[in-house]
């Protein structure tokens, strides 16, 4: 059967998490390599998303760009009867909050010391201090957040976790100090621990 689900970008891009969804969900998909740095050369990318930028998806016809939103729609239309659905207004809600707060207290502090350390973009020794300390106070929410719980909606993996664990593994590739998160580094272990975060 062919699929008719396509995820446009590569793995060491924000499509690894539509990737990631995509797996846990067990769905059939194609996964068209578009390079970030080429998407304007991709027709099909460009009608996916006019931003130009990866990932996107085309299901079926339904094109869909930001790779938060594709995650809650992936969840959403493919997740029913599985552990990583969303099962009331309660949990949507509370999975695109979790989805927003990362994007917005984590994901550029933690993008400047990933791409900083790996040797992609490299900034200065001020500028890489001021990313790690950005990070200290959203770290003690999720921390304290995990206190009683293992997953960030209580006892099952779900699309929030992959979400914001997504981001949250480059705090690995960052060299991140954990230390004062073992609720936070635990629960990101358990996270990436999982076979389709793997493949």
């Amino acid at each position: 059967m062919t699929a008719t689900l396509k995820i446009y970008g590569i793995p060491q891009s924000r499509a690894a998490r539509c990737l990631w969804m995509a797996r846990e969900l067990g769905l059939a998909f194609e996964n068209v390599p578009v390079h970030f740095a080429k998407a304007s050369e991709s027709p099909d990318l460009v009608a996916a998303n006019p931003n130009a930028r990866i990932p996107a998806i085309d299901d079926g016809g339904f094109t869909l760009y930001e790779s938060m939103a594709i995650n809650l729609y992936l969840a959403r239309k493919f997740g029913a009867g599985s552990a990583i659905a969303l099962t009331t207004p309660e949990e949507e809600a509370l999975a695109m909050q979790w989805s927003f707060w990362v994007m917005t207290e984590l994901e550029k502090p933690l993008l400047v010391a990933m791409l900083h350390t790996v040797g992609m973009r490299p900034v200065d020794d001020a500028t890489l201090a001021q990313a790690k300390a950005d990070t200290a106070r959203p770290l003690k929410v999720l921390e304290a957040h995990l206190g009683d719980r293992d997953w960030l909606l209580g006892d099952r993996f779900t699309a929030a976790d992959l979400n914001v664990a997504s981001v949250m593994t480059w705090a690995r590739g960052g060299k991140l100090d954990m230390t004062a998160y073992p609720k936070a580094s635990a629960w990101l272990k358990r996270c990436m621990s999982r076979p389709a975060f793997k493949g």
